[in-house]
């Protein structure tokens, strides 16, 4: 049997021992030993035979299996809310909902609580307003965005309070001692054009 690569779809292909063949009929050639190919087809009880998976046999494996099988729900009082696998763009999304007490001024949140870790049940979902607030309430196609980090990123109200808070903070930290370095007044004017002549 030819060693072929595997059509496109099929991805299994049983192993099966070479069977003994001799050319032309002749007992003068003798037979390959097929113990060796046997052996390597012929695996314990708790390994994968030709690509398939054989339950164990002991009870307290099978148990484990099972255990490990059990999918990550919240359980029925939460309708079995599966737990999400974490990708960087929905961790960047729940670290800024936990600070969005930060996020605006005219907003005050109760805080989650002193834990920073991420919660581990959650859904994410799209908010669809209704007809009545097509004026007041909805975002235009060019302020939606693929995640909250960026749509927050993207809104003018919130860059210009952040550089403001920036600036406060930056003055507020800077030692007091440089004012007596800094121009004020007709001097800098002065300076200046004693620099371009």
């Amino acid at each position: 049997m030819s060693e072929t690569a595997a059509p496109i779809g099929l991805s299994w292909a049983p192993k099966l021992p070479s069977l003994a063949t001799t050319s032309g009929g002749s007992k003068s050639d003798p037979a390959p030993k097929t113990s060796t190919a046997q052996g390597s087809i012929w695996k314990p009880a708790s390994e994968l035979v030709d690509g398939l998976f054989v339950p164990p046999i002991d009870p307290r494996k099978v148990n484990k299996l099972a255990r490990k099988n059990v999918k990550d729900t919240t359980g029925k009082g939460w309708f079995d809310m599966p737990a999400p696998s974490i990708t960087p763009e929905l961790k960047k999304d729940l670290e800024i909902l936990q600070l969005r007490h930060v996020m605006d001024p005219k907003r005050h949140f109760k805080r989650a609580g002193k834990s920073k870790a991420l919660p581990r049940y959650f859904q994410v979902g799209t908010v669809v307003e209704p007809p009545s607030e097509f004026y007041s309430g909805r975002l235009t196609k060019r302020e939606r965005k693929t995640t909250l980090v960026d749509e927050l990123l993207s809104d003018q109200s919130h860059k210009s309070y952040r550089k403001r808070k920036v600036r406060e903070i930056q003055e507020s930290r800077t030692p007091g001692g440089n004012q007596k370095w800094k121009n004020k007044g007709k001097q800098t004017l002065k300076r200046a054009k004693d620099r371009r002549k």
